[in-house]
């Protein structure tokens, strides 16, 4: 019998099921991965050390500790801010005495930013605490869950580059 089964009793349509049901555990997974990583980076995200700052100013922070000296346009772009909350956020951080601002030697209209000493200070105790904080979950993991943490770290990194350069 034809009709609506292909060759071997096969729906015709197999194909387009199969490709519908593949499209949605993408959607799925995209759903649960999206939803882990951001409960992971809203959990991890309050330290001691960086409670007087707000999320952006700590960003901001750790982008230019990362990077320093970068100029105000490329921090603006990174960040996806605009230039005019990037300078508040920025004069914030230089009051703190976290950030100084000095003229750009090959463009005197521009200026670039850097983490001062105790930028940097604070931006590592930061990083240490979130990093101690993860490392005291991962190591009540099992062999094979550390595994599977380790073998999908290298898909996580590329996905991040992959979202980072589709930002417009």
């Amino acid at each position: 019998m034809t009709g609506a089964r292909g060759q071997a009793g096969t729906p015709a349509d197999a194909g387009a099921v199969t490709s519908d049901a593949e499209a949605l555990a993408r959607t799925e997974t995209a759903a649960r991965l999206r939803t882990a990583v951001g409960r992971l980076a809203r959990r991890i995200r309050p330290t001691r050390a960086g409670a007087e700052l707000t999320l952006t100013e700590a960003t901001v922070l750790a982008t230019t500790a990362r990077n320093g000296p970068v100029g105000l346009s490329w921090l603006a772009r990174e960040e996806g801010m605009n230039p005019t909350m990037l300078s508040r956020v920025v004069w914030r951080l230089e009051d703190a005495g976290l950030l100084a601002r000095r003229p750009d030697p090959r463009d005197r209209r521009a200026a670039l930013v850097d983490a001062t000493p105790a930028g940097r200070r604070l931006h590592d105790r930061i990083r240490a605490e979130r990093t101690d904080a993860l490392s005291q979950l991962i190591e009540h993991l099992g062999v094979a869950e550390r595994e599977a943490l380790d073998a999908a770290l290298p898909v996580l990194e590329q996905l991040a580059r992959d979202l980072k350069d589709r930002r417009p």
